[in-house]
């Protein structure tokens, strides 16, 4: 008998008639069904595992996951086991799946995607809530109910309670490689957070058609997720900071239930995406700045990058866990940051020339160079929460192995310990020993159009004052509550050693006056300069 064709004859714990199948997957096999007793139609799926302790396993957890009541998580009506296989029954949602509606009707526009996010999350929050993951968010497993819109998370059949292992306890992957959290890829332990990793992963996908993670093998999907730098689509817009927030690979520092939803539910109420509150939790880098806000931990950190001990242990886990997976050798590179906005929006002289202007800095001898910059830029979330306006420089924290800087020009704030004060005639830098940092600070009178024209202006101009100007993003976003707007872009520094550069720039108004803060570096090193970014920001006292 075809294994589409319908298995009346099939009736399970005596009162679930089997019917047509409607899915297949690695877990398991889900059937329509009619409950004979209420006589409604059911889902039943058949669980792939083997027997004794698995079987018992998978009856646990299932039940567990019965126990979870939303609105947006399929309801569990019965777990039953019959003939020594086990069975969940369901809710039968009639509709496709969010992967059918990408397929058939193509990505989903800002909206609509964060009303499908909004609701997940929902889902998300209260399987945490009773210490269930479900290890396998993906457009699959999201099903959207046919007349009422309905988005319900399906397909828990790989969940686990919280703090068990992760991708493999018999040899196989467990869950799909795209949509993994790099925590898991390396075979620790699964918390909440790996969910959240997923959540972002699908809503580029719904955004765009296709996971950012696809590759044509599963050791390309791999290394993408754990070393390949991340770029938010484009196609995500205001929902930008939302995804960046849920795409850190720290999960210590990725981007939280309530705070996701927070946000989402602000942008599907108003249009508009709030800025965020509360303070990360402690990375292992140490401690965070005083003033960070959850989506800073994007890519935020208040000390060095990743360890290189650190990354070995990504890689050890990848091939003792999964496949031996060839790591191409990353180049570091370094460069210097072109220009400011402060000026109303005219580039200011580039420091391209360490002999001639002040403000350049050469690298350090030894430093490696770049041959072909290929690296997308990780770009991060706008407008953190500052010290309120006017707080006393010396009354806000300094983070470890930070110094606070009293400037001449008028202003203090904290730059890392090492870091050398120079200047040309319009701008204040802070540079590294190496030379690949520069903390840039500029400050003029304010400008007509107020900061978002300025960084405008500037954009418009990036490709004629910068070499491969590409990847550049402009937020209007505030600080301090005051009108502001966030600039990135990637461009390619002004020679081959240079290499390919990230700058993350805000500027914004105060009493008459425009205050540009940026931080350029390599593409390969933006973990650490984003956390030199937010930390000046936070720390930024003018008038001192």
């Amino acid at each position: 008998m075809p294994q589409d064709e319908p298995r009346n004859e099939v009736v399970i714990a005596g009162r679930y008639r089997l019917g047509k199948r409607l899915g297949r997957g690695g877990m398991g096999t889900v059937w329509r069904a009619s409950d004979e007793l209420l006589g409604r139609a059911v889902a039943v799926k058949e669980l792939h595992v083997g027997e004794g302790k698995e079987t018992t396993g998978a009856l646990r957890e299932a039940r567990t996951v019965a126990q979870i009541k939303h609105p947006h998580v399929v309801v569990v009506h019965d777990v039953v086991e019959d003939d020594g296989r086990p069975y969940i029954v369901m809710e039968l949602v009639e509709g496709g799946s969010l992967a059918d509606r990408l397929t058939g009707r193509g990505p989903l526009d800002a909206g609509e995607a964060a009303r499908v996010g909004l609701a997940l999350l929902g889902a998300l929050s209260a399987a945490h809530e009773r210490g269930v993951l479900h290890r396998d968010v993906k457009p699959a497993n999201v099903l959207m109910e046919a007349g009422t819109g309905r988005v319900v998370l399906t397909d828990f059949g790989i969940a686990r309670l919280a703090g068990s292992t992760t991708i493999s306890e018999t040899g196989a992957f467990v869950g799909s490689p795209e949509y993994t959290s790099p925590e898991r890829m390396q075979g620790a332990a699964a918390g909440p957070a790996s969910d959240l990793w997923s959540l972002g992963v699908l809503l580029c996908a719904a955004l765009t058609g296709e996971s950012p993670f696809h590759r044509d093998s599963l050791g390309g999907v791999l290394h993408a997720v754990v070393y390949d730098e991340i770029r938010p689509p484009v196609q995500a817009g205001p929902l930008t900071p939302l995804v960046r927030g849920l795409l850190e690979r720290d999960p210590d520092r990725r981007l939280g239930v309530a705070e996701a939803q927070r946000m989402l539910s602000a942008y599907v109420t108003t249009g508009s995406l709030p800025l965020l509150g509360r303070p990360p939790a402690p990375g292992p880098a140490g401690p965070a700045p005083a003033g960070y806000s959850p989506t800073e931990r994007a890519t935020a950190q208040t000390g060095p990058a990743r360890p290189p001990n650190q990354r070995a242990g990504l890689r050890a886990g990848l091939v003792a866990g999964l496949v031996a997976v060839a790591v191409i050798g990353g180049v570091t590179v370094t460069s210097l940051l072109s220009r400011s906005t402060g000026d109303g929006g005219r580039p200011a002289a580039r420091d391209d020339h360490p002999a001639t202007s002040p403000g350049a800095v050469t690298p350090a001898a030894g430093s490696p160079g770049a041959s072909t910059a290929t690296a997308t830029a990780t770009v991060t979330a706008p407008a953190p929460t500052r010290p309120a306006p006017g707080t006393p420089a010396a009354t806000r924290p300094v983070p470890a192995g930070y110094r606070t800087v009293a400037d001449p020009e008028g202003f203090s704030l904290a730059v890392p310990q090492g870091f050398q004060r120079t200047t040309d005639d319009q701008r204040v830098f802070y540079v590294s020993p190496d030379g690949a940092f520069r903390i840039g600070i500029k400050v003029k009178p304010s400008s007509p159009g107020g900061p978002l024209a300025a960084m405008r202006q500037s954009d418009a101009d990036g490709p004629s004052t910068n070499p491969g100007y590409r990847d550049d993003t402009i937020v209007p976003t505030t600080h301090d509550g005051l009108p502001a707007a966030l600039w990135e872009f990637t461009w390619n520094g002004f020679s081959a050693a240079e290499g390919a550069r990230h700058t993350f720039d805000l500027c914004w108004d105060r009493d008459g006056r425009m205050y540009d803060v940026w931080v350029s570096a390599p593409v390969g090193r933006l973990t650490q300069a984003r956390a030199y970014f937010d930390t000046a920001l936070d720390s930024f006292v003018p008038g001192a």
